[in-house]
């Protein structure tokens, strides 16, 4: 069977009763009736012809087999290392855990929020810091959110001092990120001092780029004195060894944990971190893990303060993070768990080791930094090229700067032999031992990770099942229909998430020489090449690593377009009122001032409105920013009047791609206005979510916008001098293909999916959102429909009207279908009191009936309040969700039965899944601020019931 049969959920015979129900006689048809004339794609979509899941299996190996894997001694923030196999089979290729989503709804995600607090105490611990959050995207971008935390904090200042020893791509990413925000950069060796006042802050580098160690403290003490703040890129593993920066004086700590256990990926996905004092914990950008307390007062982890905040916040949100790096920061806590803190301090000893003896073997004279802890500068006149190019022939990888010098890195898998290789190509023998090259002043006298969870996990059986543990308490796609409007929790092609591990995948370091990376390059270069054919436009960068970071280089693309074009007065930005929270958030950061456009009745972009924006703001006009179909999930007939209106206006329109699997082989949207758009290939291109990511944002722009396509992260415009030009562009991530590890999947899809299987995923979205609404709409109102009273790919339940009657919020429904064994659809959002639902087109007929079951007995629950069978206070649907221990107590407090809480339909008795906790109490977790794992006797509750906890939402306790 050809793969796109596998992929789409409703055989033949259940396409025709959709279909049947719906009233179309035909695929075609319905969409024809849902989508407006003019939108379909002006000229043929064309892509290979498919192959089957064996034959892109093999086209993967052949590409795999192009690479040349070179032994990884090159460093610059990406290290080799070696993931504990028990680890890569239980959570990276576990389905458990990369299909399951970001933990909004907590009560059914306490097992990789578990992970993630593991993960946040790791950092907490050795950063020496007091706040950690979830991850970030990279170490580049990292210091750049790093350095906009400072802004914030410090908004009398505006120069950034960057120390001259950070990565180069560190420099290039958080220097032009600054500077697009108006803050003023210099690029300085800090270990010779601090200049100059009215400072926003200093990041500095612990160890430096070169691996030489410079003790951090006069130069915080010297911005502290003139009232800036100041980060700290440390590398984690250091930190075992090296004195944390939060006992040093730093405010913030950054860095990447990658070489816990993560592969090198050519450049990505890694989960970056960031931790910070107390004092800063909600300027905190990204993903927040805390403590709270169940309806029964049981511990229960939750996301705390930013959840969601570019939706409540919008352009005043501390960041346009959405995400984080859920599955690697797992992997990477994971590490920290088997190997605990003295496992981690041996690896560490032995890598250092191992440098220093390297540096021992080397000439005298020639190490140019007596200090350090894996990384070795040699000097080496003229002759860098000569012995870097020696090396490769060997089989290693090591980095020269210049002419003159030879950095050479070490990581987790060096061996001995190895370490004879590198000393004998500088003319050295390695002996048996060496001296510690760690400054003494800088030697670790704190500790850290003494919970006990690092401590008690260290035989493979055991680790085993603390990750199958944890895994069971989750919900994930391999359990449920996941029907998350705006998100797109579809089916995630086996064929591809296999090959991301393989060695000629997984193992090669992102700044390999181009003359090594022909298959990477290959694979990279023919899934753009697709996406180019898919979207209309003239190039797509792969660079950008999440959805967020998309929509910042699209909206830095049109920014330094005016500005290049001398139209430095455009810096208004156009976004409707129904957008995502990170469009606004996203346009803060590229300096871009938001003006919102109101919605009409129907969902569509007010027109008048429109009209008056643009004839308000005129030439200031940069952009606006669509969603297609729109977020209310329908198809607009205004999008081209509106994109010919901004542009006769001379702005651009940036069209966001989240939706792009509603149109993906039927329609472009650089065919019906579109000038940039970003992509979700964590959504329509079937890279698993992980949790909460890794994602791929990759941006397609018009011709005129190509110039400004993200440039080489590796070349800053400091290091770039006159000499070398960087381009129009600005880099955006750490490396020049973002998160390419996880490519090889987006590109199995297309290769296995073709043209014809992207228009039949694109239609069966369709048909089975609008078979939902069909089979739904007389039990919730569809808030909004388009043509034909058609929706688009997902649809939005209102639930305001029964909230109003009965006393059930769409919150106690998206709490009692944990019961039914499903995630909830998309809550609140764009609307306040509503669900958005998006099946895909992975789910067959017989798991959307069973959706449909589920919320038709649930509206019958909400009807017996209404009738006045029972208070709502009393109610099943009110204190769901039900954990087994509830419902097999001695002791039943509730009016309705068990059987009525744990078992409401016939179907679950042999398929039923219990939450680890009852309701979570949101409020609670916020007023008591915990972000670190807590004790075990936290969780020494007496067994008995307890009286109901009230943990209805009030105006009081939202806020």
């Amino acid at each position: 069977m050809d793969y796109i049969s596998r992929h789409i959920g409703p055989d033949a015979s259940e396409q025709q009763e959709m279909l049947a129900a719906l009233g179309y006689d035909s695929l075609e048809a319905l969409v024809d009736a849902a989508m407006p004339p003019g939108i379909k794609a002006t000229s043929p979509i064309t892509l290979p012809d498919p192959l089957s899941e064996a034959e892109a299996q093999d086209r993967l190996r052949e590409l795999a087999g192009k690479n040349t894997v070179l032994k990884a001694f090159y460093g610059q923030g990406f290290s080799s290392t070696l993931t504990p196999p028990v680890i890569r089979r239980g959570v990276v290729e576990d389905a458990g855990w990369y299909t399951a989503y970001t933990p909004y709804q907590p009560e059914i995600s306490q097992g990789r929020l578990e992970a993630l607090l593991n993960f946040q105490t790791m950092v907490q611990d050795l950063t020496g810091l007091d706040v950690a959050n979830a991850s970030l995207l990279d170490e580049a971008s990292a210091t750049a959110e790093a350095v906009g935390l400072m802004s914030r904090a410090v908004r009398k200042g505006r120069r950034v001092l960057l120390d001259a020893r950070l990565h180069p791509q560190v420099i290039a990413v958080a220097a032009e990120r600054a500077r697009a925000i108006d803050l003023e950069v210099e690029v300085v060796n800090l270990g010779e001092g601090v200049v100059g006042e009215d400072l926003v802050g200093a990041v500095l580098a612990y160890p430096g780029t070169e691996g030489d160690i410079v003790d951090p403290r006069p130069v915080i003490a010297a911005i502290h004195e003139r009232g800036g703040l100041v980060a700290v890129d440390a590398d984690i593993l250091a930190l075992t060894l090296l004195e944390a920066p939060g006992a040093l004086g730093a405010d913030i700590a950054v860095g990447t944990t990658q070489r816990f256990g993560v592969p090198l990926f050519y450049g990505g996905p890694h989960a970056a971190y960031m931790a910070v004092a107390d004092k800063l914990k909600r300027q905190l950008p990204g993903r927040l893990v805390g403590v709270s307390v169940d309806a029964e007062g049981y511990p229960a982890y939750r996301l705390a303060l930013q959840t969601r905040e570019q939706h409540i916040r919008r352009e005043r949100a501390t960041s346009n993070i959405c995400t984080a790096q859920a599955l690697l920061a797992v992997t990477a806590s994971m590490y920290a768990v088997y190997h605990g803190p003295e496992g981690l301090k041996k690896i560490a000893r032995t890598i250092h080791d191992r440098a220093s003896r390297f540096a021992d073997a080397v000439a005298e004279g020639t190490v140019a930094h007596s200090e350090f802890f894996d990384t070795v500068t040699v000097e080496v006149p003229g002759r860098a090229a000569e012995i870097k190019d020696s090396l490769a022939q060997q089989g290693y990888l090591v980095r020269s700067i210049g002419a003159d010098r030879i950095v050479v890195s070490f990581g987790e898998d060096t061996a001995e032999e190895d370490l004879e290789v590198l000393a004998r190509a500088f003319g050295g023998e390695v002996s048996a031992e060496a001296a510690s090259r760690l400054p003494e002043s800088l030697v670790r006298e704190t500790e850290f990770l003494t919970h006990e969870v690092f401590n008690t996990i260290h035989s493979e059986t055991q680790m085993m099942r603390y990750i199958r543990n944890l895994g069971d308490k989750d919900l994930a796609l391999d359990r449920t229909m996941i029907p998350l409007g705006s998100c797109t929790m579809k089916l995630n092609p086996t064929a591809g998430l296999e090959a991301i591990t393989w060695p000629g995948f997984a193992n090669v370091h992102p700044f390999t020489p181009d003359e090594y990376t022909e298959g990477w390059r290959e694979l990279i270069g023919e899934l753009s090449d697709w996406l180019v054919e898919l979207t209309g436009y003239a190039a797509v960068s792969l660079q950008p690593n999440s959805g967020a970071t998309g929509e910042l280089a699209g909206l830095l693309a049109i920014r330094r377009y005016h500005v290049a074009n001398g139209d430095t007065e455009r810096d208004i930005c156009l976004i409707p009122a129904s957008a995502h929270g990170t469009n606004a958030a996203s346009a803060t950061l590229a300096n871009l001032r938001v003006a919102v456009v109101k919605t009409a009745s129907d969902g569509s972009i007010d027109i008048e409105d429109l009209d008056a924006k643009l004839e308000k703001h005129g030439d200031h006009v940069a952009a606006i920013m669509l969603t297609y179909p729109s977020t209310h999930g329908v198809y607009e007939d205004t999008v081209q009047t509106v994109a010919d209106k901004v542009h006769a206006a001379g702005g651009q329109v940036y069209i966001d791609g989240a939706n792009m699997n509603a149109l993906s082989g039927i329609a472009r949207p650089g065919d019906f206005g579109g000038d940039v758009s970003h992509l979700n290939l964590h959504k329509t291109f079937t890279i698993p979510h992980g949790g909460g990511g890794p994602g791929v944002g990759p941006i397609g722009v018009a011709k005129h916008l190509v110039p400004f396509l993200p440039a080489d992260p590796q070349v800053s415009r400091e290091q770039a001098g006159a000499e070398i030009p960087t381009g129009e562009g600005v880099p955006i991530s750490s490396t020049t293909y973002g998160s390419a590890g996880v490519l090889p999947i987006s590109w199995s899809y297309l290769a296995m999916s073709g043209a014809a299987g992207q228009k039949s995923a694109t239609e069966h979205a369709v048909l089975g959102a609008n078979y939902l609404a069909h089979e739904l709409r007389d039990y919730y109102p569809i808030l909004y429909t388009g043509d034909n009273g058609l929706v688009g790919h997902e649809c939005i339940l209102d639930l305001n009207g029964i909230a109003k009657e009965s006393g059930v919020t769409a919150t106690d429904v998206a709490k009692r279908l944990v019961d039914y064994g499903f995630h909830a659809p998309t809550l609140a959002f764009p609307v306040a009191g509503t669900l958005m639902v998006e099946p895909t087109e992975s789910e067959d007929l017989a798991e959307l009936k069973r959706f449909v079951e589920a919320m038709r007995a649930i509206r019958a629950e909400a009807q017996e309040i209404i009738d006045g069978t029972i208070e709502y206070e009393k109610s099943v649907v009110h204190n769901a969700p039900y954990t087994a221990l509830s419902v097999t107590r001695s002791e039943w407090p509730y009016e309705f039965s068990r059987e009525q809480a744990a078992y409401p339909v016939e179907g679950l008795i042999h398929r039923k899944y219990f939450p680890p906790v009852r309701r979570i109490d949101e409020a609670y977790g916020d007023r008591n601020l915990v972000c670190s794992c807590p004790p075990p006797e936290a969780f020494d509750i007496d067994p008995e019931p307890v009286e109901e906890v009230d943990v209805t939402v009030t105006e009081e306790n939202k806020k």
